[in-house]
């Protein structure tokens, strides 16, 4: 299998994929040679990468369609290359536009990462987007039976509706509630620390993967609008409170 990145999701691609595919990765960092050395990975240049029966692209998705366009004449005719990014309909796109169409692709996205599936991703779910590939139920198979996920088959349309709210503002309100800090430990209630939980598993983000969940949905901004059309309200109701209005 060729994988392109080993930033945090691509590490926990190898932790779980690893007893089933040998792992030919592609990531020129240092800090992605250290840990190709420590965990069995064999570190390539792009076209053997690209090579594989399997290829996975775990790249940032502002990266993605320059990727697309610069695999392409190495991928093998009847290869399929699925990508793992928190949007769809782009990176669809940009595979079909840039790929041979003898090439399969599969657009996928695990709705986890490192510090959610920290204690491991049995009965997490993963979204699977079939954009042009013919026996997509082997891999559905594979990803319930073996991995054992929970498996959701979506548009990417459909998929980007969903997560513009699901994920965007769980991003969003994270980031307000990190802004913040420092915020009380003691003497909380079970709701307030529920909130700081799942503020908690998406902390670690970086800010790249919050600003493509939010600029690269095309459905996100209609989402935040309303978010913040509420938020405006409720100011004013609240202000119109203070001044005894």
């Amino acid at each position: 299998m060729g994988l392109f990145g080993l930033g945090a999701f691509g590490r926990l691609i190898v932790k779980h994929l690893s007893p089933y595919f040998d792992i030919y990765a592609h990531d020129p960092s240092p800090e992605a040679k250290r840990y190709a050395r420590r965990h069995n990975v064999t570190r390539v240049d792009l076209p053997t990468a690209a090579a594989c029966d399997i290829v996975v692209l775990a790249t940032p998705i502002r990266s993605l369609k320059a990727l697309a366009e610069a695999i392409a004449p190495h991928v093998k005719p009847y290869g399929l290359v699925a990508d793992v990014g928190s949007v769809k309909m782009k990176p669809a796109k940009w595979l079909v536009d840039a790929l041979p169409s003898t090439v399969s692709i599969l657009c996928t996205h695990p709705l986890f990462g490192p510090q959610s599936a920290r204690k491991g991703i049995h009965d997490l779910e993963i979204v699977v987007c079939p954009v042009r590939i013919r026996h997509v139920d082997t891999i559905v198979k594979f990803f319930a039976n073996t991995l054992d996920l929970k498996v959701s088959l979506a548009t990417p349309e459909q998929h980007d509706k969903a997560l513009a709210a699901v994920q965007g503002l769980t991003h969003l309100i994270a980031k307000v509630l990190s802004g913040l800090e420092p915020l009380p430990t003691v003497h909380t209630t079970r709701s307030y620390d529920l909130m700081m939980q799942g503020v908690g598993l998406v902390s670690g983000d970086s800010d790249e993967l919050f600003l493509s969940i939010e600029r690269d949905n095309p459905f996100a901004a209609e989402v935040r609008k309303r978010f913040f059309s509420e938020i405006d309200a409720l100011r004013n109701r609240l202000e119109a409170h203070d001044s005894g209005k």
